[in-house]
């Protein structure tokens, strides 16, 4: 439950701004909103979509900064309500409806900075989503990379060992791999993870629009990234019930829970919200969703530590000029940077 991972964080005292005041269009402002954010979808070649808490509220998760949210909730001295644990939370209409966008050919990408793992169990295919704050029912190998999907919660965090040990027969058939598993669940101090971080940029730098859901874009790099959209002359389109970081960059701005507007979304895209048949894991696009088992087939091996000489960075050093956080041009900075480059990175951005 989201309780319970925000008090296994270490202690950290900026959580961002909390309890915001929520707006709500009105049923003609949101009915016109959602026929303008349809035609932005049916005119975009490569749409990307950000997902934050908002798009688990529903399903029993509370979120962080809402009016009920559990760091607002701490900044009154009250505790929050919650209605379920991570292993029982079925994914929300929201979930299913971005699997059918991507089943349709529309969305591109899907980047979440939630770690309850929905997206995943909904059967979105992981070769196309980046979990930039890591997974609760994800461990991986210290050694190989190798990633195991589980089918309960892995109940450790801040990259830390779960007290397995990695199964992957090598080459040959030589022994086990037996690399320490830790969790994939960043603590406030710790790196966005390179390989996922690096899809999240590419995708919003190639984006010609960007979808924002359910997130106040708050948290660094995360909330960033839309802005490499609008840079490279995409359109940013923003739904939340609470006024975000960016909504002075957004051509399109909807107040309204999101199940409702992906619902009316999905309709008039005359598109079918696929039905849920209980968790499941799809390794990529081109895959079949399986249903998940204690341990699943690992994900190809990730990508070690870049070193200088990773392309990516290299073209990040490249890139002279960045949008600052207001959307202004500002010499020699780079929009999106490690936590071990700037500023201690919150991973749980709205979770």
């Amino acid at each position: 439950m989201s309780v319970n991972y925000a008090a296994g964080l270490s202690p950290y005292a900026d959580k961002g701004v909390c309890g915001l005041p929520e707006v709500f269009d009105s049923p003609e402002e949101l009915k016109a909103n959602v026929e303008t954010l349809a035609q932005l979808i049916k005119e975009s070649q490569c749409l990307v979509v950000h997902s934050g808490a908002g798009i688990s509220t529903s399903t029993g998760i509370p979120d962080f900064r809402g009016p009920k949210g559990v760091w607002t909730m701490e900044e009154k001295g009250e505790s929050p309500h919650f209605d379920t644990t991570f292993e029982d939370a079925r994914p929300s209409l929201t979930h299913m409806a971005l699997l059918g966008l991507q089943r349709a050919g529309y969305l591109k990408y899907l980047i979440s900075q939630n770690v309850d793992g929905l997206h995943v169990r909904s059967g979105f295919p992981r070769d196309m989503l980046s979990e930039l704050h890591g997974n609760m029912f994800v461990e991986e190998c210290e050694k190989c990379g190798r990633q195991y999907v589980r089918e309960k919660v892995i109940g450790v965090m801040g990259l830390k060992p779960t007290g397995r040990y990695c199964d992957v027969v090598r080459s040959r058939g030589l022994r086990a791999c037996r690399g320490k598993l830790i969790s994939t669940i960043l603590d406030w101090e710790d790196a966005l993870p390179d390989k996922d971080l690096n899809k999240a940029e590419d995708a919003s730098r190639r984006a010609d629009l960007a979808l924002t859901l359910g997130t106040s874009l708050q948290i660094k790099p995360s909330g960033n990234l839309p802005l490499l959209t609008k840079r490279k002359g995409g359109k940013l389109a923003i739904v939340n019930l609470q006024t975000t970081k960016h909504h002075k960059h957004a051509q399109l701005l909807i107040h309204s829970y999101v199940d409702e507007v992906m619902k009316q979304l999905m309709e008039l895209l005359g598109l079918d919200i696929p039905k849920w048949e209980g968790p499941t894991v799809c390794e990529s696009a081109n895959a079949t969703s399986e249903s998940t088992t204690d341990v699943k087939p690992p994900r190809p091996v990730t990508a070690k530590k870049k070193s200088i000489k990773d392309p990516i960075k290299e073209e990040r050093k490249r890139d002279s000029t960045a949008l600052t956080d207001d959307g202004e041009v500002k010499e020699e900075a780079v929009l999106v940077k490690r936590e071990r480059e700037d500023s201690p990175v919150e991973k749980s951005e709205e979770k």
